[in-house]
């Protein structure tokens, strides 16, 4: 795939940690979670800007289940709560931080989410389920004249869809890169996948397809 001018193009590490691995097998883990790092590393080289988002929770979250809330559990009264989940990236532990292969020092912007007890954003963009309290990143690409932004994460169902479709909704022009994620379970992959195409999101399925 023809790139534009690398000074347009940002690189996007969304929620690459290992929380969401086999390294954290208590936490979410993700099937190959921790096999995406040369990857990630690998699209970056062909952006002028490199994002990265971490989940960044605390043990005082209201959303955590627990012997009497399963996982899953549907959440009411609070606007930016859906589902309860497992304690994971826990801000000071191992699942906080980012997989084997990333370097915390090479980002030039980086987005922690869902550090207030009371909400748990999927999307790297926003801080709420709505889409109205920035995290800080659109306005970071947009000041900096970013055009095109080259995705890849954990989970591709999840955080990742919704970041990319943050991006899309703002303007950007957004390719994912199969070969940086990975995903919960076939289903829920193939949706999001739909889902992402029918909002013009492009792909490639490495990044050795991307081409400068």
């Amino acid at each position: 795939m023809k790139l534009p001018d690398k000074k347009y193009i940002a690189s996007f590490d969304i929620d690459a940690q290992n929380t969401f691995t086999p390294v954290c097998p208590n936490e979410l883990p993700v099937a190959e979670g921790d096999q995406i790092a040369d990857e990630l590393n690998a699209q970056a080289q062909f952006a002028s800007l490199r994002l990265g988002s971490r989940d960044a929770h605390t043990m005082d979250a209201l959303w955590l289940s627990d012997e009497e809330h399963a996982p899953l559990t549907p959440i009411e009264g609070h606007p930016d709560l859906d589902v309860r989940w497992p304690a994971h990236a826990i801000i000071g532990t191992k699942g906080f931080d980012f997989i084997a292969g990333l370097d915390p020092k090479a980002y030039d912007f980086q987005i922690y989410k869902g550090i207030e007890p009371d909400k748990h954003p999927y999307g790297a963009c926003y801080h709420d389920l709505k889409n109205t309290l920035s995290t800080g990143a659109i306005e970071f690409l947009r000041c900096h004249g970013i055009t095109t932004v080259i995705c890849g994460g954990l989970a591709t169902d999840y955080c990742v869809k919704n970041t990319v479709l943050q991006l899309k909704a703002a303007g950007f022009d957004v390719i994912l890169n199969k070969a940086a994620c990975r995903g919960i379970a076939p289903d829920t992959i193939a949706a999001a996948m739909e889902e992402m195409a029918a909002a013009g999101v492009k792909f490639v399925e490495c990044a050795a397809e991307l081409e400068a």
